[in-house]
């Protein structure tokens, strides 16, 4: 009778108890506003975090509370924000789209090395023995740190530099944070004058070290008839705001680290460079290929 009496006081315990925390979940529950679901399930669920919050939930809540807009994701584009503003019965306001980009050019054929780097490949690794293997300190290293932080497939090494096809590129800045340079930035898709260079080094110094690098002769900045350029630290930084991409910034720079490229030795230069990217994407597809296959031979039974 003992172990019977034991069961039933420890079954009405337990149902008393959870009667308490049923009536204590009503008493203590935080609303949800209903609208937060639903635009979540607008969002394409990548939780990259390029929207500036942690996740996608963290973007929805911001949306309804009215701190993001509804075009806040920069994965889902115009398409997420139609849905969005659909639900919540706003206008979408339409923002310039922006994509990373690569300051610096120096390719293994332009950009000099102080040393043989036989490390593990990773930026963040050959940085910690002496800022690097390049002769350039604000050079790419071309490991490939932001290749892999890149969740979309966005930005390769060719040719020893990060290079960014925008056509995938969401502005999710995984790159910029993961480049241990910081020569990535956001630039607006639609403006095709970008500076590839980030060294802030004297002109001879940079001459030294790279067949391509800005010497900071200034002439970008005056030839500018909008005031968007100006030279901070030896090197030229676009205002977006003023530029309105006459290109004559690019025309004048005797080194053509300003795109477009304006030289038909560049002209050529990125025609190769096209063909260097689309190979190396076909490279690595075929690897990804191979490696799938050897994990299926693998996980495959062996035959009696």
């Amino acid at each position: 009778m003992s172990i019977v009496s034991a069961v039933l006081v420890l079954g009405v315990m337990g149902l008393l108890f959870g009667l308490i925390l049923a009536f204590a979940s009503k008493i203590f529950a935080v609303e949800v506003d209903e609208r937060i679901p639903a635009v979540q399930e607008c969002l394409p669920g990548a939780n990259c975090g390029g929207c500036g919050y942690a996740g996608c939930n963290g973007l929805a809540t911001a949306i309804v509370e009215g701190k993001a807009p509804v075009n806040g994701c920069p994965v889902g584009g115009a398409a997420a924000a139609e849905k969005i503003a659909a639900v919540l019965g706003v206008e979408v306001t339409e923002s310039e789209k922006m994509v990373a980009h690569v300051h610096c050019s120096g390719t293994c054929e332009n950009a000099k090395n102080r040393a043989k780097y036989e490390g593990i490949e990773d930026c963040l690794g050959a940085i910690r023995v002496a800022n690097g293997y390049k002769e350039c300190a604000f050079a790419c290293l071309g490991l490939g740190t932001c290749e892999k932080a890149c969740p979309f497939g966005a930005i390769h090494v060719v040719d020893g530099v990060a290079k960014v096809d925008t056509s995938k590129c969401t502005a999710c800045s995984k790159c910029i944070a993961a480049c241990p340079k910081h020569i990535i930035s956001l630039v607006p898709e639609k403006n095709a004058v970008r500076v590839d260079c980030s060294s802030k080094a004297k002109g001879k110094d940079v001459m030294d070290a790279c067949a391509v690098g800005c010497i900071g002769c200034g002439l970008c900045e005056k030839t500018c008839k909008f005031d968007a350029i100006h030279m901070e630290g030896n090197l030229p930084v676009i205002d977006y705001d003023k530029c309105k991409g006459c290109q004559m910034c690019a025309k004048a720079c005797p080194r053509h680290i300003i795109e477009p490229w304006n030289t038909p030795e560049k002209v050529k230069e990125l025609q190769e460079l096209k063909a260097k990217q689309a190979a190396a994407k076909k490279a690595a597809m075929e690897k990804a290929a191979a490696a799938k296959k050897a994990q299926e031979a693998a996980s495959a039974p062996a035959d009696k």
